[in-house]
């Protein structure tokens, strides 16, 4: 099986040559083992350290497995597997095998597992120990599934267990001569506005994101250390944590348990990371925490934000107080990976950035028809990531996969100087007073005032029934809701931003609802108030 060959880097952007015969795992594992880096810790987990020889010893044994269970080539097999060495392993040694792994989070309910079970028609699951109890009573009403394997679970209800398979399994395997374009992994997307999607990727997709944005934009290289607050079945953690550092060589830290605030402080003070992934919600609580690191405690170079748009004050705190700048991005499931993004000297807080070398990206109008500077428009990405399609799901991917061009559903605007600044999801866009307003510039104000920690803001009907902005707000530590806050802090939006835009109602919640992932779901606010 042929690996990528050797990028060109004098052009802009990078000609990455990917040929015909490809095979995304072989790739990520054999350009380290034939730069002589077997010895060398390509993952630390809970459990241990695993060198890079290793590592390409449990893709093999996983790919063998896969075999000795009767999983033929492009049948499905569903994950859902903690952040521990088995991710890594099972999901390289699918693609190996030219089996597909379908990257699932781990914080849904039976029936959304059930829901992607029969929507994928997976033959196989693999699943951690822990999480069996979210599959135990359903994984039976599913007929496709002919095999079930738990990690760290041995004997559990007649499954398979992961471990006795892997130490039967041989350290060898003849990989599967796959193709550049053919499918190699599914990703459900998070769900933000509904239903989730079963979202196919190719064998190409995985290296183009690493030469495109983590090379030349983070700047990753060999002798980084890398941790992801976000998780390995997110898109934006799948590279963080997988792709990205097996793209050049670097060492990885896995988390098993949830990214709150004290488990992510325990890695940065333990491991020490030069690059830290996060996500806009976390930093914002990270800060928020009595127990945050100081700056010599830790040992950044690089930050990076996505998931959401991160506001401007959360950014500017933590480069004041870690001497780092955050990279603020957006990526989306069907991308993969970040297209748009900030880079090093060039940060501007408030902007997403500007358009990755080898992204292209436009704003149209509701008409289709490009929008001008300052305007508001739906922001389309062309570019070598794009899934191909959604899985069953025609109607989708005929709406979301135009030609060349991949709608986002979100909503920006360019800046004289070809800066991008968020103004929401396209269905979160209010119109108030015939002037639309967007809920992310109205959220970006009241997380600047001292109390607050997160906002989400809403259209809701007044009296008149006519749309005006509704704020739910999660205070910080300490603070109490009252009827005088609520009231400061609409003063405070008005004094920030033009006053049409002000909320007209806040309510004070414990915490805003969201996916796996981070993001929002402003449409579970919404029908909270039908």
């Amino acid at each position: 099986m042929v690996q990528l060959s050797k990028v060109d880097r004098t052009a802009s952007p990078p000609d990455i040559h990917i040929p015909r015969e490809y095979n995304a795992a072989h790739d990520l594992i054999e350009r380290n083992l034939s730069a002589g880096r077997g010895a060398k810790i390509a993952y630390i987990d809970d459990g241990g350290e695993y060198s890079y020889d290793e590592l390409a010893k449990r893709v093999n044994r996983f790919a063998n497995v896969l075999t000795s269970l009767g999983v033929h080539r492009e049948e499905r097999v569903l994950l859902c597997l903690l952040d521990t060495i088995d991710f890594p392993a099972a999901f390289l040694g699918s693609i190996k095998a030219g089996v597909i792994p379908i990257a699932t989070n781990t914080l849904l309910t039976p029936a959304d597992y059930q829901y992607m079970l029969r929507d994928s028609g997976a033959v196989a699951l693999v699943v951690s120990k822990q999480l069996w109890p979210q599959f135990k009573d359903i994984v039976k009403d599913v007929p496709t599934v002919k095999h079930i394997v738990v990690a760290g679970g041995a004997g559990i209800d007649g499954t398979r267990d992961f471990g006795e398979l892997m130490s039967a399994a041989a350290t060898r395997f003849q990989t599967a001569d796959t193709t550049c374009d053919a499918p190699c992994f599914w990703l459900y997307s998070s769900g933000s506005t509904g239903k989730p999607k079963g979202t196919v990727h190719i064998h190409s997709s995985l290296i183009n994101t690493a030469e495109l944005y983590a090379i030349p934009i983070v700047g990753i290289g060999e002798a980084d250390v890398v941790f992801s607050a976000a998780k390995l079945f997110f898109a934006y953690g799948l590279g963080n944590g997988l792709t990205f550092p097996l793209a050049v060589g670097a060492t990885t830290i896995l988390m098993a348990e949830r990214p709150t605030p004290e488990a992510v402080f325990k890695r940065l003070r333990q491991h020490r990371p030069s690059i830290f992934y996060c996500v806009p919600t976390l930093y914002a609580a990270m800060l928020a925490h009595p127990d945050c690191p100081d700056r010599g405690e830790l040992h950044l170079r690089r930050c990076t934000s996505a998931g959401e748009a991160l506001p401007e004050e959360i950014g500017k705190q933590w480069s004041a107080r870690f001497g780092v700048d955050i990279l603020d991005g957006i990526g989306s499931t069907e991308m993969l990976h970040i297209f748009l993004s900030n880079q090093s000297g060039e940060v501007r807080y408030g902007t997403t950035g500007k358009p990755v070398p080898g992204y292209e990206v436009r704003l149209v109008g509701d008409d289709g028809k490009p929008v001008g500077v300052g305007e508001v428009g739906e922001l389309q990405i062309h570019g070598p990531s794009s899934a191909v399609y959604y899985w069953n799901n025609i109607e989708k991917t005929r709406a979301t996969f135009q030609g060349p061009w991949t709608r986002s559903g979100d909503k920006y605007m360019m800046s004289e100087d070809g800066y991008f600044i968020y103004a929401g999801r396209s269905d979160d866009m209010l119109k108030v007073g015939g002037i639309y307003v967007s809920p992310a510039e109205v959220e970006s104000a009241l997380v600047t005032h001292e109390s607050v920690l997160e906002a989400a803001v809403v259209g809701r009907e007044d009296e008149e029934k006519l749309i005006k902005p509704a704020a739910y707000v999660v205070l910080k530590p300490g603070r109490n809701a009252s009827a005088a806050l609520a009231e400061e802090l609409q003063k405070y939006v008005k004094s920030r931003l033009a006053p049409y835009k002000y909320p007209r109602w806040i309510e004070f919640i414990d915490e805003l609802p969201k996916t796996a992932t981070g993001k929002i779901q402003r449409f579970k606010l919404r029908a909270a108030q039908k």
